[in-house]
């Protein structure tokens, strides 16, 4: 490749250029290079190299970059605003539980992956096999007849003294006969360049969600490099795991699975949605189960469906709050006593987390010759358990050079902290940690440290500096891989993982400090396995079996997502209206604004202390605009729109990723632009209004996505019952308020209703110029053709929830018969403004005429009333037939 110009601009430098400037700290293994960096840059590799335009480097990432020669550092820096677009676009996040403006933060992802060679990955492959088959022979003793630790092969502190040794599993052999179906390793590469176990995660590891997406994403980033270098592909060892869990369930292969999730403010949420979607099992939350004679069962619209297999991410101590934590709102009252039962297999088995201490890796390679009889082929961090005082005395020396973890991480009765690397720690730190270890030995773990290996890793232009241009830089790097059932060939190993990229200058590869991931490609010097989770033939038994299951806790949500979708686009078109009308020509018109104040402060856009619009009305106006975007106090439109995100990540595996992120968007957009103009103290009603149209499009945008883009099944249903029960009471009692009021006696008072229905342009369009009452109540209230009007909102909803509940077409179900029916109201009886007996709960008003204005159109207003109150009731009802299940098991909730 020709030299590159030294005047050339720093955008238009090559790759592979940047790519030879870029070098690994001294001490660390370069992965680039494969060597180990080395100040003066004169090191010997430990592996061939080869070369080309200049650059040294590992075969395998000479293949990578020789597709990238024609590449400059701009390029880099537009894939990298593609990749992240794609993060965004796709609503990959990951969670901050303390993050009190939303939990959700898009997803870290490194623009390169980790490559590893055909035979590096054999050695880590074969490595973690082993572990795995000597991690299952351990439970299998701990849980069984515990000789090991009888023969003092494993001191009893290490298992009963940690709190994820569960007594209440001693005893119990899973069902299937295995204990763990899932784990995950942590490797790190030394400075020698081989790779050694740092961790093990055994009870609900993280990852396998995550690095499908970093696979995607990259492999579509460099598709050349992605198809010429052999990468091993990740389906079919997906496949052979859901093929295991099901053939080892008590049902078989016709096993109901599902995945188990703390719920949408767990960090990973984001994961387990992912994951339930792309293996096709049922998302759900513990609120979902329930357990009645020793069964596990789905709590669903149409009743109780047995459940026979969990893949859970919640962590055991949570499980059940009748035997372990008796405060935990996660798990399922009764699930031990059904597992020990033999009625439902859970991967990986309660009781697994002791697994995880780092202390067990120092007894792991005297364990595997007492139980395997052989030595571990992938060595471990030396570690040393400081409850032996032999042990202790070796590693209080070696305290600079080390790292010092607790025993038992995460505990609530023993002494839990955050790692801490000896090196960082002056000597008077360091002391210090000396002494808490001598007397607290048994909660201190110290595991020897090695420098990471650092892999390149591209810094988009401007990102952290901006004046610096994109470049390639060494980061540290830790590696999950991740062992997986595979029936009665027992494991197999992911090919590929999950890679933790450190932040800048950092040696701890943590995402909530910062830290990134990466692809990983495992190459394959044999035929790349191009199999699939598509199921080659479907039958129409197999296809009933598919069918989506609606749990009651989705379909509560789903519900909530229709009610708070209606009620946000109502309380914008409500803000928008009454700031237009306080700068209109209508705007000293007592009766009109007697009905907007009287709006505002029953739908919570304004608080009911502050001054009427007829009062005060540019304090009324002030109140208005500042509670837009404020999520406490009023509850107004930010307030809705926040809700009804919140609501929408917790059904987040039944939205399309544009559903998803427009309202993700017009949430930031409200509060991010409001909490600008209030920093400026100027925030105007035009602005105000400019922020209100804006979040009018977006709301446009998502409820064009709930009604052309949505499954029509129960879930959809649910969802548009809840926006016309809100829709039905909303405009019931606006039109309620407006004949209180008497601002229907005035053409202001006309204009604003028609277009609080969004029925302006139909109403001017059939009547020109009329206010005459009839017209009014003739669209707004009678016309079935008009969306917006009660009569269709009343026939649409009653005919919705007689589906719901599967009656026959043309039936109505009880449920139905309690919202008015339409067809009985005549429009001559209905414009009648002969007085008549009117309840005191139909008056609305609090003005002079108030109960002379009562007495007038006494019948429509009956009508708005009952529809009022019907929105009530039919709201109730749903949530206590559908949302509850507080009958007998397999009862029946609905029409199948």
């Amino acid at each position: 490749m020709p030299a590159q110009s030294p005047h050339a601009k720093p955008e238009s430098r090559s790759v592979v250029e940047l790519a030879q400037a870029a070098q690994a700290s001294a001490g660390h293994f370069d992965e680039l290079r494969a060597v180990v960096a080395r100040s003066n840059a004169t090191q010997a590799p430990n592996t061939p190299e080869a070369t080309v335009s200049g650059i040294k480097m590992a075969e395998i990432w000479r293949q990578f970059f020789f597709t990238l020669e024609a590449d400059s550092a701009g390029d880099m820096d537009q894939r990298a605003v593609n990749l992240a677009r794609q993060v965004r676009d796709n609503g990959i996040t990951y969670n901050v539980y303390a993050d009190e403006n939303g939990p959700q933060r898009p997803w870290s992802l490194d623009l390169f992956p980790l490559i590893v060679d055909p035979s590096s990955w054999q050695r880590i492959e074969a490595g973690v096999l082993q572990r795995m088959r000597l991690l299952e022979r351990v439970m299998a003793d701990v849980y069984g007849p515990q000789t090991l630790l009888h023969d003092g092969l494993l001191p009893p502190a290490l298992v009963h003294a940690h709190p994820g040794y569960l007594r209440a599993m001693h005893g119990v052999e899973p069902v299937g006969g295995r204990y763990l179906h899932i784990a995950a390793f942590d490797l790190a590469r030394g400075p020698d360049g081989n790779w050694w176990l740092e961790a093990q995660r055994s009870q609900a590891p993280s990852g396998l969600g995550y690095l499908l997406e970093n696979r995607l994403a990259i492999s579509a980033q460099f598709p050349q490099a992605f198809q010429s270098l052999a990468v091993q592909r990740l389906a079919g060892t997906y496949r052979a795991l859901m093929d295991s869990l099901k053939a080892m369930s008590p049902a078989g292969p016709d096993a109901h699975l599902a995945l188990l999730t703390p719920g949408p403010y767990n960090e990973t949420y984001f994961e387990h949605a992912y994951l339930a979607r792309y293996l096709g099992l049922t998302l759900v939350e513990g609120s979902d189960l329930l357990v009645r004679d020793e069964c596990l069962f789905l709590k669903t619209l149409k009743g109780l469906v047995p459940v026979h297999g969990l893949l859970k991410r919640v962590d055991d101590q949570y499980l059940d709050p009748l035997e372990l934590r008796a405060d935990s709102t996660l798990g399922v009252p009764g699930l031990l006593q059904a597992i020990r039962a033999g009625n439902v297999l859970v991967a990986n088995a309660p009781g697994s987390a002791f697994l995880e201490s780092p202390a067990l890796l120092g007894f792991l390679p005297a364990l595997s010759r007492h139980l395997l009889g052989q030595e571990l082929s992938l060595p471990a961090l030396p570690t040393w358990w400081c409850g032996e005082r032999s042990a202790m005395e070796e590693a209080l020396p070696r305290l600079a050079d080390c790292a010092i973890k607790p025993t038992y991480p995460g505990s609530l009765d023993h002494g839990s902290f955050e790692t801490v690397l000896g090196s960082k720690l002056s000597a008077r730190a360091r002391d210090e940690w000396a002494g808490r270890i001598v007397r607290q030995a048994e909660e201190h773990t110290v595991q020897g440290y090695t420098p990471l290996s650092q892999m390149p890793t591209w810094q988009a232009s401007g990102a952290g500096d901006p004046a610096k241009p994109g470049r390639l830089l060494a980061r540290s790097v830790m590696l999950r891989v991740f062992v997986v059932s595979d029936g009665a060939q027992g494991w197999r190993v992911l090919p590929g993982g999950l890679a933790r990229v450190a932040s800048a200058g950092q040696e701890i590869t943590s995402m909530q400090r910062g830290g990134s991931s990466a692809d990983v490609w495992a190459l394959t010097r044999g035929a790349v396995d191009y199999s699939t989770l598509l199921a080659p033939h479907m039958t129409p038994e197999s296809l009933m079996q598919r069918k989506r299951l609606i749990t009651s806790r989705a379909a509560e949500n789903l519900f909530w997502l229709g009610r708070y979708t209606e009620r946000a686009e109502n309380a914008i078109r409500l803000a928008r209206l009454t700031l237009e009308c306080l700068h209109g020509e209508e705007q000293s018109s007592a009766p009109l604004l007697t009905w907007l104040s009287q709006m505002a402060v029953a739908n919570t856009l304004v608080l009911p202390g502050v001054p009427s619009a007829l009062q005060a009305p540019r304090v009324f106006e002030r109140s208005l605009i500042d509670s837009l975007g404020s999520s406490t106090g009023a509850t107004s439109v930010g307030y809705y729109l926040r809700a009804l995100k919140m609501v929408g990540s917790s059904v987040r595996e039944r939205l399309s990723q544009e559903h998803w992120r427009i309202i993700i968007r017009c949430e930031e957009e409200l509060f991010g632009r409001c909490a600008v103009q209030r920093r400026r103290a100027d925030f105007s009603a035009l602005q105000a209004l400019q922020i209100l149209k804006d979040s009018s499009d977006h709301m446009a945008a998502i409820t064009g996505a709930q009604t052309d883009r949505m499954t029509r099944d129960d879930g959809w249903r649910l969802l548009s019952i809840g926006r016309h029960i809100e829709r039905l009471g909303f405009l019931s009692s606006a039109l309620m308020r407006g004949l209180n009021t008497g601002s229907l006696k005035t053409d202001g008072g006309v204009d604003a209703m028609v277009e609080l229905f969004d029925s302006a342009l139909t109403f001017h369009a059939q009547f020109q110029q009329s206010r005459d009452m009839a017209a009014l109540v003739d669209l707004l209230v009678i016309d079935r053709d008009n969306p917006r009007s009660i009569s269709w909102i009343a026939h649409t909803l009653r005919g919705r929830l007689a589906r719901l509940a599967g009656s026959e077409p043309n039936q109505l179900c009880a449920l139905s018969l309690k919202v008015p029916n339409p067809s009985a109201w005549g429009l001559a009886q209905l414009c009648d403004e002969a007085p008549d007996l009117v309840t005191p709960a139909q008056t609305q008003g609090d003005g002079p005429d108030a109960e002379a204005q009562a007495m007038e159109y006494a019948l429509l207003k009956d009508v708005l009333y009952q529809c009022t109150h019907a929105s009530f009731v039919v709201s109730d009802e749903i949530s206590a037939t559908y949302f509850t299940h507080s009958g007998l098991a397999n009862q029946s909730l609905g029409a199948g």
